[in-house]
């Protein structure tokens, strides 16, 4: 895209931002504004297609972004009330989109809030982004009903999660110890991890690069990078590993 901060071409907020849709217009007078964080161009379509049409949604999607750096600097520029975020991205993952926009959450008066989007059901990727900020965890098979609805409960300061991605949530937050961190996954990069989960539930590489839109080749320099970081041997040992990490 020529220009990732604005999907009509121009920086900054679109004009009328921020302004109450009349009550005829379908929406109840609700209007949200929003940014799309993906690194999927084609899914950061369909989503504006789906929801996007503010005079039927009351949703008014006022940029998108590929990736930490672009989604960081569109965010700031166009101070939307929700971003819709990846939880896999080039530069660091949705866990740094949030880490580098922590004072715009923070913000008393006009607060950025957060609902993690993906594709990935993992409890790691749900935690994650919940320890980082994000008020909400909606996995991509919500309809685009629901995710309007999300959207609109966070942008009112609701916490909203798929009913399973919830069960994570309430487990890993029902004890008042932290749980442990651990070190060995830590070292591993957000698209590592996705390769690693895949490996483990069976794929070939070149499933794996279909799923993710990369190359074959570039699935094994992962898969390697992978082994050499957790010492392992091969794909069985790895495997194991992620499997008794409840990672599969």
């Amino acid at each position: 895209m020529s220009d990732p901060t604005d999907t009509n071409g121009t920086a900054g907020p679109a004009e009328g931002a921020g302004a109450a849709q009349s009550s005829g217009d379908g929406t109840g007078g609700r209007h949200v504004r929003v940014v799309l964080v993906d690194d999927h161009r084609m899914f950061r379509t369909g989503v504006q297609a789906e929801i996007g049409r503010t005079e039927e949604t009351g949703v008014e999607v006022v940029g998108e972004a590929a990736d930490v750096d672009q989604a960081v600097t569109v965010i700031t520029a166009t101070r939307p009330e929700v971003v819709l975020l990846d939880v896999h991205l080039p530069g660091g993952g949705g866990v740094e989109v949030l880490r580098r926009c922590a004072p715009l959450m923070a913000d008393a008066e006009q607060p950025v809030r957060f609902l993690a989007l993906s594709v990935s059901d993992a409890a790691e990727d749900v935690i994650g982004v919940i320890r980082g900020g994000a008020r909400g965890y909606v996995t991509k098979t919500i309809t685009g009903t629901d995710l309007v609805n999300s959207v609109f409960r966070v942008q009112e300061g609701d916490a909203v999660f798929s009913p399973r991605l919830a069960g994570f949530v309430l487990d890993a937050f029902a004890s008042t110890d932290a749980p442990p961190v651990d070190e060995d996954l830590d070292r591993l990069t957000q698209r590592e991890r996705e390769v690693l989960r895949l490996i483990a539930r069976g794929y070939a590489y070149k499933e794996i690069a279909k799923q993710l839109f990369i190359s074959v080749k570039t699935v094994e320099s992962h898969v390697s990078a992978v082994l050499r970081k957790l010492q392992l041997s091969n794909r069985h040992e790895l495997t194991r590993w992620a499997t008794a990490r409840r990672l599969v």
